[in-house]
């Protein structure tokens, strides 16, 4: 026992091994790149849509990484109480009948609240929806769920940053060549070219016209070009301020006087054209 207990001490100081056991007579390990002061809790959420106000949690898995190198894991089906539309059951595979028996949040809140306890959080593109759907759910059944004191990381912001996404980075990764007189118009259009001819000879099944392409990545429906307003399940909706998530059309019907203070303000042309258009058609109505 003394002669492990020394070997135990040898591999963590030589190699950073953080979780040395003995399983069937072998040495098991894990060695970690970073060092845990506290656990560290990767969470992601498959919901019933990107809304942070309106849309709720159907599945929560969370990985927790101890200091040790342990891996403690816990994921649970959660009854959204409301329908799961079938373009969100198409892309996660959650069904309205494979979530009618979970426990709702509040059931299940405790129980995901303990499990992060004392946790730093990380998560891919978790700053900005995971972690704030998931606090928007724990404010729903009035438990505090706080962040204060936690280091919350985002790992998608470690690769924006580490793997650039310019044209110069997608030049080199695609062309296998630099990118010459940057920010110059026409050698930055001449590039943009070379780039797309370059992804359609790696991705076959992106096909080779415009409308295979889009038919893989999705075509934005454009309201106004600086995205003041958006297309939400069919309804153009406003995208920022007071009545975000609302219908354009509902609201300048009940306060006419916001079509009058976004005319007057330091808005684009484009969005105020639009907008216009959006008045027109409700007043041209009654």
């Amino acid at each position: 026992m003394m002669v492990w207990m020394q070997l135990q001490l040898l591999l963590i100081g030589l190699l950073k091994i953080k979780n040395c056991r003995k399983k069937q007579g072998f040495l098991i390990f894990t060695i970690m790149n970073i060092e845990l002061q506290r656990p560290l809790a990767f969470i992601d959420l498959e919901t019933t849509g990107v809304n942070l106000g309106s849309d709720r949690i159907v599945e929560i898995a969370i990985v927790k990484i101890m200091p040790d190198g342990t891996k403690l894991v816990k994921r649970k089906l959660i009854n959204p109480e409301k329908p799961i539309p079938p373009q969100t059951t198409e892309i996660h595979g959650i069904t309205n009948e494979m979530v009618k028996d979970a426990p709702t949040f509040r059931q299940a809140a405790n129980e995901i609240k303990q499990f992060l306890d004392n946790c730093d959080i990380s998560g891919y593109n978790s700053n900005k929806f995971d972690i704030p759907l998931l606090v928007e759910e724990f404010l729903r059944v009035e438990q505090d769920f706080k962040i204060d004191g936690r280091r919350l990381l985002d790992v998608q912001k470690i690769f924006h940053m580490m793997e650039p996404r310019t044209l110069s980075a997608a030049v080199k990764f695609y062309c296998e060549k630099d990118l010459t007189d940057a920010h110059s118009a026409e050698a930055d259009a001449t590039a943009t070219w070379e780039v797309l001819d370059a992804q359609l000879a790696k991705y076959p099944q992106l096909g080779n016209n415009l409308e295979s392409i889009f038919k893989i990545i999705g075509e934005e429906e454009v309201v106004d070009f600086a995205r003041r307003m958006v297309v939400m399940d069919g309804k153009i909706v406003f995208n920022f301020g007071k009545h975000k998530g609302k219908e354009v059309e509902k609201v300048l019907i009940h306060e006419r006087s916001y079509y009058d203070w976004m005319m007057q303000g330091d808005f684009p042309m484009h969005t105020k054209k639009k907008l216009t258009e959006l008045f027109h058609k409700v007043y041209l109505k009654k």
